[in-house]
């Protein structure tokens, strides 16, 4: 196993070693294995994430088969169904609630780094620290918390759908707090990865690891078909 997976200080150069102790360990023996304890915590939460996620695309999938059936038999026949419309809106909701945990792994989140793009990799981490304490967590858990009453009333009374031949409703209630307990999981485990981060027991926990990034792969996509706008514009000038 690499040193980098297994969590050696020795991988990474910004650790901070102990002078007075000669042997270059981060802290204590105790502190490094609550430490190691921590990131393989964190590997399971990621690993979860990782799951949902890779599900979820098929939902993808799924919704753009529903939502296109519903079309066609719409402007085809004449028909429409109120619960294959209700099952779109559903998976709709289980794209962006499932994946919250997974996207915040990915370093998906949309940021706005205009300021601490500009500070040390260190100071950076201690802003996400302070982020994820009193932003992300406490908001989470929040919502977790009121949207489980919620979901509890819809399965004791079955509730259905008010639109006739509709679904039962709390399935996609369900998604809500299922969704931000994710999200939490996934919050957590950016917190140790940045705390291993500062203790020199974990790599930069915001780098990304997969290259560019949707909105990047989205510009570059948008400039080659301006460029080869152009391009075409230039050959049509020409043969004129």
């Amino acid at each position: 196993m690499p040193a980098a997976a297994a969590g050696h200080p020795e991988a990474f150069p910004h650790a901070h070693t102990s002078a007075a102790s000669g042997a270059g360990h981060i802290f204590f023996p105790d502190t490094y294995s609550i430490m190691k304890a921590l990131l393989a915590l964190s590997r399971g939460i990621d690993a979860l994430n990782l799951r949902v996620g890779r599900a979820v695309t098929w939902i993808t999938l799924l919704v753009v088969l529903v939502s296109a059936g519903n079309a066609v038999v719409r402007k085809v026949f004449e028909m429409s169904s109120n619960a294959w419309l209700e099952l779109q809106w559903y998976m709709f909701g289980a794209m962006f609630l499932l994946t919250a945990g997974y996207t915040l792994l990915k370093n998906e989140h949309v940021r706005v780094d205009i300021l601490s793009s500009r500070l040390s990799k260190r100071k950076q981490i201690y802003i996400e620290i302070f982020g994820v304490l009193f932003f992300l967590l406490p908001m989470a858990i929040l919502i977790m918390y009121l949207s489980w009453p919620m979901f509890m009333d819809s399965f004791i009374s079955n509730e259905q759908s008010s639109n006739s031949g509709g679904l039962v409703r709390w399935p996609v209630k369900l998604l809500i707090p299922v969704g931000f307990a994710l999200l939490v999981l996934a919050g957590i485990s950016r917190l140790i990865k940045c705390v291993a981060y500062l203790c020199g027991q974990a790599p930069d926990p915001l780098a990304r690891t997969e290259g560019k990034s949707a909105e990047e792969q989205l510009a570059e996509e948008i400039a080659r078909e301006a460029q080869a706008r152009e391009a075409a514009q230039q050959l049509q000038d020409k043969g004129r």
